[in-house]
């Protein structure tokens, strides 16, 4: 249902080819997806146009203009959009519509994005993309090229309905997590893993995961849940965190510096700190669900609802060796 060979024939994935076919087939296999089919259905019904105008390089990916569509068509538009909710990173201006997502990811590459290396010609990865925000913003700063990965459907759908208008060969979405990857691709200028070491069950391992996709030289860009002092620097919640069942440990600034130096990496710093707001995540209108403010104790938002430390984000850059 979904056909990935125009990625699989670029010149960069030849020799890993019968990989990622095989990765593929698992992941994006339709009996796995339930909702697929009426997703792609929902997708087929949007409304072909053409944008007069795409900006990847401020706020909200913005595509066209209020006057590029019919009114008929900016409600048809609309409410195919809507029915892919919830709709987790962004924002897009798409046409009529801005699509206002629970995270304003738009505030997180304004911490990122002053202090990584240019993104010019570079060879671009984002690991745990969601539906393609930074990957877009990524490209509007100059990037040659862009792969995201991310096993969520869902997302995938999303950002083909993003591309759909884009249409621009420089930004690929595969399906799959990092662990599909090949092994030892030694590709990638610069990696990106912005909120994913906390879900992995071994993070030393996903550390040098990213290192071997990476090109030598290349550029670590990790965003994750950070936690102030502890003596042996490590937290394990006992269940859920801020209702998440899946954070198996969020560590404190040295003992990610650590784990990045024995991991390979070098020129290791943290570049930014901050406790996430309630004004960056947030439940709206195109994510209705719970949001950062349901999984806070409500009399003590320093506290997550299990009486944790609130979350706490930090940035490290790290290098590969030449």
């Amino acid at each position: 249902m979904l056909d990935y060979s125009h990625v699989l024939a670029r010149n960069e994935f030849r020799t890993f080819r019968q990989h990622f076919e095989d990765r593929l087939a698992e992941r994006a296999n339709p009996q796995r997806h339930g909702d697929l089919p009426t997703w792609l259905d929902i997708l087929g019904s949007l409304p072909i146009a053409s944008p007069s105008q795409i900006l990847l390089n401020a706020g909200a990916i913005t595509i066209g203009a209020h006057d590029d569509l019919t009114p008929e068509l900016a409600q048809q538009l609309e409410m195919g959009l809507k029915k892919l909710s919830p709709w987790r990173k962004g924002p897009y201006q798409v046409f009529n519509s801005y699509i206002d997502t629970e995270w304003r990811s738009d505030w997180k590459w304004n911490r990122v994005q002053p202090h990584i290396s240019d993104l010019s010609g570079r060879k671009v990865l984002d690991v745990g993309c969601g539906t393609g925000y930074h990957c877009w913003r990524m490209l509007g700063d100059g990037a040659e090229y862009v792969l995201g990965i991310d096993p969520s459907m869902r997302f995938q759908v999303q950002y083909l309905c993003i591309q759909k208008y884009i249409n621009d060969n420089r930004f690929d979405f595969l399906p799959i997590g990092i662990e599909d990857m090949p092994n030892n691709m030694h590709l990638f200028d610069t990696a990106f893993s912005m909120g994913v070491l906390y879900h992995r069950r071994n993070p030393i391992n996903h550390l040098v995961e990213m290192k071997n996709l990476m090109a030598p030289g290349g550029e670590l860009v990790l965003e994750t849940l950070i936690i102030d002092d502890l003596i042996d620097g490590i937290f394990t919640p006992k269940d859920r965190y801020a209702k998440m069942r899946n954070v198996w440990s969020i560590m404190t600034v040295e003992k990610i510096s650590a784990l990045l130096e024995q991991a390979g990496f070098h020129d290791i710093r943290c570049v930014d700190t901050g406790v996430t707001s309630l004004s960056e995540q947030r439940s709206t209108e195109w994510m209705s669900f719970h949001s950062l403010e349901q999984f806070l104790d409500p009399l003590n938002h320093t506290k997550t609802i299990e009486g944790y430390p609130a979350p706490k984000r930090g940035i490290f850059i790290a290098n590969k060796a030449p």
